[in-house]
């Protein structure tokens, strides 16, 4: 197979695992490809976990859960240097933490503290960590998916702004519709069956080889080739200007927008738009790329006025109001 047809074999083996959440699975594949991070919010019970462990088991990669907590050290995540004597003679070794992996899910972020959720900062942004006085490198292969409960309050720390920034996209996740509810009882009723059974009783399951990381490798040779034209591109900028300087745009989006978009937001439109295009098979970004994308990889970089948020105006409003003033050049 070509990197395109693995991916989309990828893709379709997540499909058999998640049903009802077409925009995960495929927001996932896109973080993979432009070699981002997500941050994936929705309520319990909605395949969060799931989805990634799913793409880690079809993936020959690493995959290592960290469930936030309160009492967490940056330790806990990075590694430490352990003290060993071996010989008469003692010496300090790194012991690597679990963010050393190729997929690192990290299971309800913002259940920890500030100087926790600061050890993924150097991680997520340089694919490296640093440990007293040495740095080390993670591998090549690198993605942290974080979720977030948008419920459950109490307890939690809210996610700075510049730990926000680092993530690719802010992905939000709904409930299934009836149809995907029904499959997902059925999924999960056949689950159970299999597994009820006596082990000597269970046919083996013929194990389907992983998809390789050569194959992701080499889509993201060929998405670095996807062509964006002069006017996509000027839309791009054209969006993240808007968000930093609304008044240009008038109201509601002067009353709106408090700060905008960072350069890390034009660059994740571009590496999203690009990926996007790839994978539903075209060799050029068109302006319906980036609007696919352009909420997940904003919504999470706009601080709102107070305005907003006495009117209760959503990111999601002050994007769509975006995408509707920002035409085309």
């Amino acid at each position: 197979m070509n990197a395109r047809e693995s991916v989309l074999e990828l893709k379709a083996r997540i499909g058999c695992d998640i049903i009802g959440q077409e925009h995960i699975v495929e927001r996932l594949l896109i973080g993979l490809l432009a070699n981002g991070n997500l941050l994936v919010e929705g309520l319990p019970g909605l395949a969060k976990t799931r989805a990634v462990k799913s793409m880690a088991n079809h993936l020959q990669a690493d995959f290592s859960r960290i469930q936030f907590t309160p009492d967490l050290l940056p330790s806990d995540i990075t590694g430490t240097e352990v003290y060993h004597q071996v010989d008469g003679r003692g010496e300090f070794r790194f012991e690597a933490g679990p963010i050393f992996a190729n997929i690192a899910l990290a299971d309800e972020i913002n259940r920890a503290p500030a100087k926790v959720q600061a050890a993924l900062l150097e991680a997520m942004e340089e694919r490296q960590v640093t440990v007293g006085k040495k740095t080390h490198e993670l591998p090549e292969l690198f993605l942290v998916m974080a979720t977030q409960n948008p419920i459950e309050q109490e307890g939690t720390y809210p996610l700075p702004e510049a730990q926000m920034d680092r993530f690719l996209m802010h992905v939000l996740i709904g409930y299934p519709d009836e149809a995907a509810e029904a499959k997902i009882v059925r999924l999960v009723r056949g689950e159970e069956a299999g597994s009820a059974k006596p082990k000597s009783d269970r046919p083996a399951p013929a194990a389907a080889a992983p998809i390789t990381q050569e194959a992701i490798f080499a889509a993201r040779a060929e998405i670095h080739g996807i062509h964006v034209a002069e006017a996509v591109e000027k839309y791009m900028v054209d969006l993240i200007f808007a968000t930093r300087y609304p008044d240009r745009y008038g109201e509601p989006l002067s009353k709106w927008i408090e700060v905008g978009a960072s350069p890390r937001g034009a660059i994740g439109l571009d590496r999203g738009a690009r990926a996007h295009a790839w994978l539903h098979g075209r060799d050029h970004v068109t302006p319906d790329d980036v609007r696919a994308i352009v909420h997940d990889v904003l919504r999470h970089r706009l601080i709102l006025s107070y305005e907003a948020n006495a009117a209760s105006v959503t990111p999601n409003q002050v994007v769509d109001e975006l995408v509707k003033i920002v035409a085309v050049a």
